[in-house]
């Protein structure tokens, strides 16, 4: 039964993937496969306490956690050793986010909340006043809030029942933006493009398309993902319209054939611009079962013989009709689909086929296993 539920799915899969896949590229704005040098998400971080837990925070010996309420005390005019302190209801945690650029002061931002110690779980927590700073040592907002975690932890004395990841938390516009990163935007006379997937062709078509929007950008490729372009006179000190206009522009991007296969789950994904030479394919099942069992021999009455156990084995050899495919020249990835869904394979007889084929030379595409 197993084997007709995985032939029923792999048949389905292979089915719909005949409407599933255009037959046709599809254009793509400009906005969903690039970006423009300077504008970008930085990452800001920083180190505080979470407050107000219910005996899940840090154990005693985490030392960082006590010398950081000792500390914390301290600046509050509140004298304390730290091994005078119990930190069972405080949490040391890392805190993280991503700062927009041409993000403001004033903006709220959402931050998230990581233990740092031992602690078992956040919920209920309050993130005390934190610091977030990037890389250049500068304070860029200012974090504080209650959290909201995802999970729980309920622990009993000879079990605990755990939910998602209580030592993970969010704080929604937890954050207050104080500085902006600085970005020299207005008055450039070049502006460049980056690709998020490098291809020569896409680079190209992406440098036409602007030429002919805008005449006179003298948008030209330098390398596969990068497309450089002069700003018109017109636009250096308005370049957040030109963006605007840019972004939105229909493009075709183009890609490297590829068939993608995942060992461990059974998946395959076919890319687009996979081609297939002509070639055959013979598929066929092949079942041994093997049953051992054992034969108890009885002496006769009155005879001086023993009792006997003697092995049985019995082989049953069962092997499905072949079934030989003639898979012509294909054009588009239907083809393929249509060949390999006659002839019945499951995911896990695609993987092999596919090898096989790239093996013969008659697959024209990269096949990459993950």
């Amino acid at each position: 039964m197993s084997h007709i539920m995985r032939f029923i799915s792999a048949a389905l899969l292979l089915s719909m993937a005949g409407w599933l896949w255009p037959t046709e590229a599809t254009a793509i704005r400009i906005k969903e496969i690039a970006t423009f040098e300077g504008v970008r998400v930085n990452q800001i971080i920083g180190y505080g306490l979470v407050v107000g837990l219910n005996g899940t925070g840090d154990k005693d010996q985490t030392g960082f956690t006590r010398q950081s309420l000792s500390n914390l005390l301290k600046r509050m005019d509140i004298t304390v050793a730290p091994t005078a302190l119990k930190v069972k209801n405080v949490a040391a945690v890392m805190v993280t986010a991503d700062l927009p650029p041409f993000v403001k002061p004033g903006t709220k931002i959402d931050i998230l909340v990581s233990s740092l110690g031992d602690a078992t779980s956040l919920q209920g927590g309050t993130l005390l006043i934190t610091s977030l700073k990037g890389m250049d040592d500068q304070v860029y907002a200012m974090a504080q809030g209650p959290l909201s975690v995802g999970g729980f932890q309920i622990t009993g004395a000879a079990a605990s029942v755990q939910k998602n990841h209580p030592t993970v938390g969010r704080i929604v516009q937890g954050a207050t933006v104080e500085r902006e990163v600085p970005i020299r935007w207005q008055g450039k006379e070049t502006l460049t493009i980056k690709l998020g997937q490098p291809d020569f062709t896409t680079a190209a078509r992406v440098a036409e398309a602007v030429n002919d929007a805008l005449p006179g950008s003298a948008a030209r490729p330098q390398d596969a993902s990068t497309i450089e372009l002069t700003v018109p006179v017109n636009y250096r000190d308005n370049l957040a319209i030109l963006v605007a206009n840019l972004e939105n522009l229909d493009v075709v991007p183009d890609a490297v054939g590829k068939v993608i296969i995942d060992e461990r789950t059974g998946t395959v994904v076919v890319g687009e611009n996979v081609k297939l030479s002509t070639v055959a394919v013979a598929h066929g099942n092949l079942s041994v079962q093997i049953r051992e069992g054992f034969d108890v021999d009885q002496p006769g009455p009155f005879s001086q013989g023993q009792t006997a156990i003697t092995p049985n084995t019995d082989i049953n050899l069962e092997e499905g009709a072949d079934q030989v495919l003639l898979i012509e020249r294909s054009t588009n990835i239907n083809d393929v689909v249509k060949a390999l869904n006659a002839i019945g394979v499951t995911p896990r007889d695609l993987i092999m086929i596919f090898q096989a084929i790239k093996a013969a030379g008659a697959l024209h595409g990269e096949l990459e296993i993950i």
